[in-house]
């Protein structure tokens, strides 16, 4: 389980969090809010990319989160991105990927390098990682966006199997929960 406890982030001239609080179960958990709310701020806050002014983060690890507008691995082809992650997650299941690489149509892209695809085939690459890794928190930031309906389908399908992990957590940042996924919990940051 994560716990946030007391969290107060605020960037120069927004104040996001004073006192955030919640308790973030096994399972899949959204968290909503609208544009602004601080969505993304929050999971970069669960994944260490931040600091927050008080408060703490208890969260186990290993902790998968790629921020989607990351340029860190464009020159990494994508089979050596996916070679990158496996000593970094002890659970990274070869036959997920490989399952995954099929179904999101990213055989064709193994050879590119990143910054040779387009932000839904990119996008394609962080979900196949998150699903492969193993990793005890997955924090994905807008799962769906830029993506085709058969990819949609295979994430839905994908996290609706998360969502009875008795060992896991994933946490979703998103405008609203995923048509057919139990949600164990959600943080609404309003609007």
């Amino acid at each position: 389980m994560l716990q946030i406890e007391g969290l107060t982030f605020h960037y120069p001239r927004r104040e996001l969090f004073t006192g955030l609080s919640a308790r973030i179960p096994t399972g899949v958990t959204l968290v909503t809010g609208g544009d602004g709310a601080g969505k993304t701020t929050l999971l970069r806050l669960l994944a260490g990319d931040l600091k927050s002014q008080s408060g703490r983060v208890d969260c186990p690890s290993p902790v998968f989160w790629t921020d989607p507008k990351s340029t860190a691995f464009d020159q990494l082809t994508v089979a050596a991105y996916f070679k990158s992650l496996r000593p970094l997650y002890p659970q990274f299941d070869e036959q997920a990927l490989a399952d995954l690489i099929e179904g999101l149509s990213l055989a064709e892209h193994q050879h590119k390098p990143l910054y040779m695809l387009s932000a839904g085939s990119r996008r394609k690459v962080w979900l196949a990682a998150a699903f492969a890794a193993g990793a005890a928190v997955t924090l994905l930031d807008e799962p769906f966006a830029a993506l085709d309906m058969a990819s949609i389908s295979i994430v839905i399908e994908r996290l609706a199997e998360s969502a009875n992990h008795l060992t896991r957590t994933w946490v979703l940042a998103d405008y609203e929960a995923p048509r057919g996924v139990p949600l164990a919990a959600t943080i609404d940051l309003g609007s």
